[in-house]
């Protein structure tokens, strides 16, 4: 099978975009994994699929595949570069568009300069919406904003770390660290995004305030 793609990046997250316009191509969960795989495939962060206006006062569809084949609700590099895309391709001639996303409605802008920018709308702490469900675990105040304990289990031993939990139309856990080249990304991103707190999973972040 062959389908034509286009490769595009958003601040170094890397995308593999594709024009369901015109026909679906029907890709499953299978066909998303290996177009994301970077030693068989194309190689993406996600995969991102421009479809027709599903309702009125929408002009596109943005639907969003991670590099496992998984739907998700929401990417803002991606969106900014679906923005890009469609004016590109001819698509639209709309400098401002209106996209559907499984988690909600957003509205790039092509600026002048070329650049693109997205009203992700207001972020979400309620923890029934993100969703995040930690049962009997309270949060931790820390300055205007709260932190969550998680418990992490790897290699036999238990390790609790502190997360800010917000969605801006998919979950985002953020842990607050000293260096980020030093972070534990590798070991604790994996165990954090298939933590039982995250019903839908969600993705773990590392931020380093300087």
């Amino acid at each position: 099978m062959r389908i034509p793609f286009t490769k595009m990046q958003g601040a170094g997250n890397d995308f593999v975009v594709l024009d369901e316009t015109r026909a679906r191509f029907g890709l499953g969960t299978a066909q998303y994994r290996f177009l994301a795989d970077r030693h068989f495939g194309v190689g993406a962060d996600q995969i991102l699929t421009v479809r027709p206006s599903p309702a009125p006062g929408i002009d596109f569809e943005y639907v969003i595949h991670n590099a496992d084949g998984a739907e998700v609700e929401q990417c803002g590099n991606g969106a900014r570069c679906f923005a890009r895309f469609v004016r590109d391709a001819g698509l639209t001639q709309k400098d401002a568009i209106r996209v559907q996303t499984r988690g909600g409605v957003i509205e790039p802008v092509l600026k002048a300069d070329g650049r693109v920018t997205v009203n992700m709308g207001a972020p979400v702490f309620e923890t029934e919406r993100i969703p995040f469900t930690p049962g009997h675990i309270a949060a931790r105040a820390s300055g205007s904003w709260q932190q969550w304990p998680l418990l992490l289990a790897a290699s036999g031993q238990d390790t609790a770390v502190l997360v800010a939990v917000v969605s801006m139309g998919n979950p985002h856990a953020v842990q607050l660290v000293n260096d980020v080249d030093t972070a534990p990304v590798l070991q604790q991103g994996p165990l954090i995004e298939h933590h039982p707190f995250f019903p839908n999973r969600v993705n773990a972040g590392f931020m380093q305030v300087q």
